[in-house]
């Protein structure tokens, strides 16, 4: 046999939901119970150790990564928006990040995250993720060691502008392309 309904609240939610509970901040027992726990919560933790010392993410934050972009060698003829070149002429699109492929990019620390480097615009650069991968933590290593890392693969003006198509729906240029608009 089945129960009866009662005629309490819960009812009037409907049988198969459960009570919805209220968060513990919007009942404001939550902020008694840390003052009166002597257990120490991570978030408390957490902001005491960046008051220690001066906050510095692994990862560049966006606006870093919008700046670095930016001031990444521009690709002639091409949306700069979606096209740059990375300081070994390798030629990257920007909706391509963290992948292996030779369009593929990374935010690289020039200065190492593990010795010491910040995650600042001035520490930071487009590289293509192969040669990034392959550099690793290493200062030490000539230009012409990271060339030869480079994926390097012939690009041409069609396939940017079926790989546009295909992340944007449209191909967009440059003032400087010097070619027709298509109307």
């Amino acid at each position: 046999m089945r129960p009866k309904k009662s005629s309490s609240s819960s009812s009037r939610r409907g049988a198969t939901s459960p009570p919805r509970a209220q968060p513990l901040e919007s009942t404001g027992l939550a902020v008694e119970r840390r003052r009166s726990s002597p257990v120490r919560y991570e978030a408390e933790e957490e902001a005491e150790v960046e008051s220690s010392y001066e906050y510095n993410p692994r990862s560049f934050p966006y606006s870093v990564k919008q700046q670095c972009w930016e001031k990444a060698e521009k690709v002639k003829g091409r949306d700069p928006d979606r096209w740059r070149r990375d300081p070994l002429g390798n030629v990257v699109f920007r909706k391509l990040v963290g992948c292996p492929g030779c369009l593929c990019h990374d935010y690289d620390h020039i200065l190492p995250f593990s010795k010491g480097g910040k995650s600042t615009l001035e520490n930071c650069q487009v590289l293509q993720a192969t040669v990034n991968r392959s550099k690793g933590n290493r200062t030490e290593i000539s230009r012409s060691d990271l060339i030869q890392k480079s994926a390097y693969c012939r690009v041409s003006g069609r396939d940017m502008d079926l790989l546009e198509l295909t992340a944007f729906g449209n191909v967009r240029r440059s003032q400087d392309s010097g070619g027709c608009n298509i109307q």
